[in-house]
């Protein structure tokens, strides 16, 4: 019975997607745990604006938010994840979260800061088979419309640490980005909020492309 709701699922996901590639619509995921899921509240408007103008792409800049355990989740290509602290999925929610990954979803999970341990330990329920590798400099999300020779830009500093782009692969194909030691988000959003330089934000933003572009292009 659950395979056949798979299935069933699966078929409608991957229609959504071909009727609307052209009519996208980002969400917002909304977790457990007590982590802020709803940091950065500008920020995936300002993607999707600047994908429309630099990308030719037609996206709501009005985004949805979903809960990880929701059918909802399936209506969505591009799901975007970002906070500070805890996270937590129950069973239930990582069988659902797993079964849009393997339909054909994108998830990018963003650390605005302190969500490593827990990111990697959630995403290990979701797929217990898979662990996060790097996503080094010569990837294709480096090699989108905009060129990152240097792999993953730097837009907030923290911990004095390098920004990593890390990756779940399954079958060959990039399931869910995980950006460390970045903050893209932060550069995303309105630039009175963080007062991040001109080109910090630029390159934020274009680095987001770049990752709507892949999404668009591979899944």
């Amino acid at each position: 019975m659950n395979r056949i709701y798979f299935i069933i699922i699966l078929l409608l996901f991957n229609s959504f997607v071909y009727l609307n590639k052209n009519n996208y619509q980002l969400a917002v995921l909304k977790y457990q745990g007590g982590g802020d899921w709803y940091s950065n509240p500008s920020s995936l408007k300002n993607l999707a604006i600047f994908c429309n103008e630099n990308l030719n792409t037609n996206i709501n800049p009005e985004y949805a938010i979903v809960e990880v355990g929701s059918t909802e989740i399936y209506n969505y290509p591009f799901i975007h994840m970002t906070g500070h602290g805890n996270v937590y999925f129950n069973e239930f929610e990582s069988k659902n979260l797993r079964n849009y990954l393997l339909g054909g979803g994108f998830l990018h999970i963003d650390d605005n800061y302190g969500m490593d341990i827990y990111v990697r330990s959630e995403m290990k329920k979701v797929f217990p088979e898979l662990d996060f590798i790097e996503i080094t400099k010569n990837h294709k999300i480096y090699n989108m419309k905009y060129k990152f020779k240097n792999g993953l830009p730097k837009i907030h500093a923290h911990d004095n640490k390098n920004s990593q782009a890390f990756g779940l692969i399954k079958q060959g194909r990039l399931i869910c980005l995980y950006t460390y030691e970045c903050d893209l988000g932060d550069g995303w959003e309105d630039i009175n909020v963080h007062q991040n330089s001109f080109e910090k934000r630029e390159q934020a933003l274009k680095m987001g492309a770049n990752i709507i572009e892949y999404v668009m292009t591979y899944n």
